[in-house]
C-alpha cells in the first residue's frame, strides 16, 4: 500500500556536485540539501531499536552521517520526517476501513487506496532519485528494504487467514482462499481477482484476501519503475517529462478501457500506474512549488475538499477508476504538496493522526479478513455494533503486529539473514496455499455426506445456458430453437435464472404431459418491463424483445418466475402488457425459499454447531413468504393467476432442505437456485395448475 520506509547509510558526497546532478533529473531547488538527518521516524521504537538503526551503540551523540529514508527531499521542511504524511495515511486507511464496514454510510471510501498510491509514488520516487544522484542506488538493496517493510505483517496475516479457513471454510471455498493466498504471496493477487470477478461483485465481498489486489498493483509497478528511472538517469533525460509521458499514457489507457473492460481497468498496473506517477511527478517538481503558508493552506484546503467529495459522492456504480479517480488523486497530491498548511501541521500531524499512520499498513491488512471471517463464523451478516467491534480488534492487532513484528524485523542492522528469512517465509506461505489447492481444500476435514452436499454446485445442464438462458454481459440474442413452435399448448417461460432452474422439472413434466416450451430467460433480469437494473446491462431491452416474441408466438400460457421484490410494479406492467397483446393465461409462480447464506453453507453451519446432518426441514436462516401477498394482489389485479412456490417447499415444520441423505437430494445449490431434484419437485407440485388453470387448484395436492 505504499508504506515503504528504508534505512541505509548515505555515502559522503560533495554537496555542489550532487545539486547539479539532481537538477538534471528533478528540477530540484538550489537550496536543497542533499543529505538526510535522522528524524524521529518512529520514536516509539525505543532507544535500543534506534541505536540499532544507527549501527553502533556508542556514537549516537556524535552523528553527522546522513541516513536515507523514504522521505523525498524538497526544500526546507521536506528534507526531514513529515508527520503529516503519516496523518494522510491515517485518513486513507480509515476511508477504506469505514467503506468496508459501513458501505452505505461512506459509499466512496474505496478511494483511500488511490490516496495510498499517490503517497507511495511520492515517497518511493524520492528514494530512488536521491540514491541515483548519489551514485549508490542498488536494485538489490531497494528490494531488500521493501521485503523488510512489506513481508513481516503480510506473512502473519496470510498465515492467520490459512488457519481460519481451515477451521471454518468449506473445502471449495478453502481451496479458493488458498489459491488467492498463493497469488498474494507472489504479489499477483490483482491478476488472480481479475480472472475471477470484479471488486464490487457480491461474491468478491466474501473473499478474505480481496484487499491485497492493491499490493499486487504496487509491486508490479515497482518491478519496472526503478529500471525506467535508472535508464532516464543514464540517458540524462529530464525526469519530469519521463513521468509525464508515461503517466499520461496510463491515464488515457484507463479512460479508454473503463467503458469496455472495467474489471481489468480496476486491477491492472497499466491503468493504475498514473496514480503512483502523480506522486512521483510531485516529488520531482517540488522545487517549483510555493511553500508559503497562504499557498499551502489553499492547496491543502482544496485537496481535502476533493478527497471528502470523492468519499461522499462516488460509489461502486460509477465507472471507476476512469475520470473519477482524478478527484482523489488530485486531492492527495495537493495535500502532499502543502506541508506548511495549518491543517497538515495541526491536524494530519497530530499525535492521533501519526499513530494511526504508523499502523496503517497492518491495519489495512487485518481489517478485511476479520470482517469476512467473523461473518463466516457467525453464518450471517454482522450487525453495526459487531462491525465496530471488529474494527477495534483490527486496530489492536495492527498495533501488536507493528510493535512485535514490524519494528524488530524492519529496523536495526539490515542483515541479509532477515531478508532471506522473510523471503523464505513468504515462499512457504505460497507453497502452503498450493498444497491446499492440490488437495481439494483438505476436504477430509468433513464427513463424506457433509463434504458432498457442500460441493453441490449450480446444476445448469438443462437450463440451455447461452442459448435460451442468457448472460447479458456476453450475449443478448436468443437461439432460434428456444421455442417449440409446433407444439400446443405452448408454455412461454419468462424470467431470470431462477426461471431457468425450472427447466429440469418442465422437461420431466413433458414426458407425461403434452405441451411445448418456449424459454426466454436471462440471468438477473426479472420479467419486469421498463425496470432499470443498474448492474444488469441490456435487461430493459431484452424484456422488450421477449414481449415482442410473446406477441409473435401467441402462447397459450405465460409462466413468469423470478426475483421481483424490488420490481413488483414493473411486473404488474408485464402482466398488463401480456394480457393486452396476447390471449394467453398469465401465471406468476412466486419465489421459492431464499437461503440467506446458501443452502450448502447452511449444511456446513448446522454441522459445525451440532455435528450432525441438517434435518430435512428447518426454519433457520431461510426467508418467509413475506411478499407473496403483495405479488398476488398487484399481479392478480392485472389478470395473473398466482401460485406460491414457497408454500410448496415450506410448512409449519420448516422449509425442505433435502429429500434424502445423498448430496443429490439437496433442494438448492445456493441461495435461490433449485437443484434438478428441487426443480422436479416444484414442477410436479404445480404443473396441473399451470397447464389447466384455477380449476385444477382444488385437485392439486402437494406432499409436504
Amino acid at each position: 500500500m505504499g508504506f515503504f520506509n528504508g534505512l541505509s547509510r548515505r555515502q559522503a558526497a560533495d554537496s555542489t556536485t550532487l545539486k547539479k546532478r539532481y537538477s538534471r533529473l528533478c528540477w530540484w531547488s538550489e537550496r536543497t540539501r542533499i543529505f538526510l538527518v535522522l528524524a524521529p521516524i518512529y520514536p516509539m521504537a525505543g532507544r535500543r531499536q534506534m541505536q540499532e538503526v544507527l549501527g553502533t551503540a556508542g556514537k549516537q551523540s556524535a552523528l553527522s552521517i546522513a541516513v536515507s529514508t523514504d522521505r523525498p527531499m524538497p526544500p526546507s521542511s521536506s528534507d526531514r520526517y513529515r508527520a503529516d504524511i503519516d496523518g494522510l495515511r491515517a485518513v486513507a486507511v480509515w476511508l477504506v476501513v469505514l467503506y468496508h464496514a459501513f458501505p452505505e454510510q461512506l459509499p466512496g471510501g474505496f478511494i483511500g487506496v488511490d490516496i495510498f498510491f499517490v503517497i507511495s509514488g511520492f515517497l518511493i520516487t524520492g528514494i530512488i532519485v536521491r540514491e541515483l544522484e548519489a551514485g549508490r542506488f542498488s536494485l538489490v538493496t531497494f528490494y531488500a528494504r521493501r521485503i523488510r517493510r512489506i513481508f513481516p505483517a503480510l506473512i502473519v496475516v496470510l498465515c492467520a487467514a490459512l488457519a481460519l479457513g481451515w477451521l471454518w471454510m468449506l473445502p471449495q471455498a478453502y481451496a479458493r482462499l488458498s489459491r488467492d493466498l498463493a497469488a498474494s504471496a507472489a504479489f499477483a493477487a490483482n491478476i488472480a481477482f481479475l480472472l475471477q470477478s470484479g471488486y464490487f461483485d457480491v461474491e468478491a465481498a466474501r473473499n478474505p484476501l480481496l484487499h491485497l489486489w492493491s499490493l499486487g498493483v504496487e509491486e508490479q509497478f515497482y518491478l519496472a519503475w526503478p529500471l525506467i528511472l535508472m535508464l532516464a538517469a543514464r540517458l540524462r533525460l529530464t525526469l519530469i517529462w519521463v513521468i509525464g509521458t508515461i503517466g499520461l499514457a496510463s491515464f488515457i489507457l484507463n479512460v479508454a478501457l473503463i467503458g469496455t473492460d472495467p474489471v481489468a481497468t480496476f486491477y491492472l498496473p497499466f491503468t493504475r500506474g498514473w496514480e503512483l506517477l502523480a506522486g512521483g511527478a510531485l516529488a520531482c517538481a517540488w522545487g517549483r512549488i510555493s511553500q508559503t503558508e497562504s499557498a499551502s493552506n489553499w492547496r491543502a484546503g482544496v485537496g481535502m475538499v476533493l478527497i471528502a467529495l470523492s468519499a461522499g459522492t462516488l460509489d461502486p456504480h460509477r465507472a471507476f477508476p476512469g475520470w473519477w479517480a482524478g478527484l482523489p488523486v488530485a486531492g492527495a497530491a495537493l495535500v502532499l504538496s502543502a506541508p506548511a498548511a495549518w491543517g497538515c501541521r495541526h491536524l494530519l500531524a497530530s499525535r492521533t493522526g501519526v499513530w494511526f499512520g504508523r499502523i496503517s499498513y497492518p491495519f489495512y491488512l487485518w481489517h478485511w479478513p476479520l470482517l469476512v471471517f467473523l461473518a463466516l463464523i457467525k453464518f450471517k451478516d454482522l450487525t453495526a455494533i459487531e462491525r465496530g467491534l471488529v474494527i477495534g480488534l483490527a486496530v489492536a492487532l495492527a498495533w501488536a503486529t507493528w510493535w512485535l513484528i514490524e519494528i524488530p524485523l524492519r529496523f536495526g542492522r539490515p542483515l541479509r539473514s532477515k531478508v532471506v528469512a522473510l523471503a523464505a517465509g513468504m515462499a512457504l506461505a505460497a507453497v502452503a496455499g498450493i498444497i491446499v489447492v492440490r488437495n481439494d481444500g483438505f476436504d477430509f476435514r468433513l464427513p463424506v455426506e457433509i463434504r458432498a452436499m457442500a460441493r453441490v454446485g449450480t446444476q445448469a445442464d438443462k437450463w440451455r445456458v447461452h442459448r435460451c438462458m442468457l448472460d447479458l454481459s456476453r450475449e443478448t440474442d436468443f437461439a432460434d430453437d428456444c421455442a417449440e413452435r409446433n407444439r400446443r399448448p405452448l408454455l412461454f417461460l419468462w424470467g431470470d435464472s431462477t426461471a431457468g432452474s425450472l427447466m429440469p422439472g418442465l422437461l420431466e413434466a413433458q414426458e407425461t404431459r403434452n405441451f411445448g416450451i418456449a424459454q426466454f430467460t436471462a440471468s438477473a433480469c426479472a420479467a419486469a418491463l421498463h425496470a432499470e437494473l443498474p448492474n444488469v446491462p441490456h435487461c430493459r431491452e431484452t424484456n422488450d424483445k421477449v414481449l415482442a416474441l410473446a406477441n409473435k408466438l401467441q402462447p397459450d400460457i405465460v409462466l413468469l418466475h423470478g426475483a421481483a421484490e424490488h420490481n413488483i410494479d414493473n411486473m404488474a406492467e408485464t402482466v398488463a402488457a401480456l394480457k393486452r397483446e396476447t390471449k394467453a393465461r398469465v401465471v406468476m409462480l412466486g419465489p421459492e425459499p431464499i437461503w440467506k447464506r446458501g443452502l450448502p453453507n447452511e449444511v456446513l453451519r448446522y454441522y459445525m454447531l451440532h455435528r450432525a446432518l441438517i434435518p430435512p426441514r428447518t426454519n433457520d436462516e431461510v426467508s418467509s413468504d413475506w411478499y407473496d401477498a403483495e405479488l398476488r394482489g398487484k399481479l392478480g389485479a392485472q389478470g395473473a393467476e398466482y401460485i406460491s412456490a414457497w408454500q410448496v417447499f415450506c410448512n409449519a415444520e420448516g422449509c425442505l432442505t433435502r429429500f434424502g441423505d445423498r448430496a443429490s437430494d439437496i433442494t438448492a445449490s445456493d441461495m435461490i437456485h433449485l437443484t434438478e431434484k428441487g426443480s422436479t419437485f416444484l414442477v410436479r407440485a404445480v404443473i396441473d395448475r399451470v397447464l389447466d388453470g384455477k380449476a385444477a387448484a382444488s385437485q392439486a395436492t402437494v406432499t409436504h
